[in-house]
């Protein structure tokens, strides 16, 4: 089973702060860009959701293909983004 993970940590602004990708998958050239724009586009549902409750943890809040994302967000402004990319497995949700 090839696994893919992107972790992103972003600020109050938007702006990315720390970035890595680990995993067994072979690395792609696009793979790198493709990561930042399903995880930036998943930022407004970020917001949305962290006014409506009380969880840090939001599990798979958004979906593009294989790609499912997850954000753990901080009682500060930072949120954690973990991008996961399962190329073997169907996603179950």
């Amino acid at each position: 089973m090839a696994t893919t993970a992107c972790f992103i940590i972003v600020s109050r602004n938007c702006i990315p702060i720390y970035e890595a990708e680990v995993g067994s998958a072979p690395k792609r050239e696009d793979a790198a860009q493709l990561h930042q724009f399903v995880l930036h586009a998943a930022l407004d549902i970020v917001q949305d959701l962290a006014w409506t409750t009380s969880a840090m943890f939001l599990k798979a809040i958004d979906r593009f293909n294989d790609l499912v994302v997850s954000v753990y967000v901080t009682a500060g402004p930072s949120h954690m983004f973990n991008n996961d990319i399962s190329q073997c497995l169907p996603q179950t949700g």
